[in-house]
């Protein structure tokens, strides 16, 4: 007997405005830019060929921007969670990768393993962060078992939820990159878990 899988296309959200280029931007609720707007025609073109029985979206305005064009090509609006925003940098939100190394003595490029030793101050650790994105991560795949979903939301929250359902530590995925408006593909059956897609960037074609 086969056995059913269910299908999670986790999805980053397009380039941000070139402001918050190269800087902690978190919580804060930026825009896209024109080329991140281009990227979310590009990733719903490809999200079109599936068939997708749930969609699901981040708060934030760069995320349900993304989220737009998707819903327009497959005629459904996503389901809002607010547990998948972005990582809460705290005192790091809002300063260039170059700051946070003047004032913290922190590399950017150790993000996650800051966030699994210290956390950030005045904003996430990995543990408080699992416990926000992790039951918005159960009730999906509860919604739409043995089918398909896509999630449009965060490079932080697409980190985590792979960290959960691999069972591997967070900062294991700092060796992956989750580039803007690309589709990570997780397969999930009963015996196995398997990634079939890792950072796919449709845009590409076109940029």
């Amino acid at each position: 007997m086969t056995e059913p899988v269910t299908r999670l296309f986790l999805c980053r959200h397009g380039e941000v405005e070139e402001r918050y280029h190269r800087v902690f931007g978190g919580r804060i609720d930026m825009d896209l830019s024109k080329r991140g707007h281009a990227h979310a025609a590009a990733l719903a073109a490809y999200l079109k060929r599936h068939t997708l029985d749930g969609f699901y979206a981040s708060p934030m305005v760069r995320a349900r921007d993304t989220a737009k064009p998707i819903a327009d090509l497959i005629g459904q609006q996503p389901t809002v969670m607010t547990g998948l925003r972005e990582v809460d940098f705290g005192d790091w939100t809002g300063l260039a990768w170059n700051q946070v190394m003047e004032r913290f003595q922190v590399s950017a490029f150790q993000w996650l393993e800051q966030m699994e030793t210290n956390g950030f101050p005045n904003g996430d650790s990995a543990v408080t962060f699992h416990h926000r994105v992790a039951p918005c991560l159960w009730e999906i795949l509860e919604n739409h078992r043995g089918k398909s979903a896509v999630v449009v939301c965060h490079g932080g929250v697409i980190r985590m939820a792979l960290s959960i359902l691999l069972q591997l530590p967070l900062k294991t995925f700092a060796h992956f990159e989750v580039d803007y408006a690309s589709v990570t593909e997780v397969q999930i059956s009963p015996s196995k878990t398997e990634v079939h897609l890792m950072n796919l960037t449709p845009w590409r074609d076109i940029d």
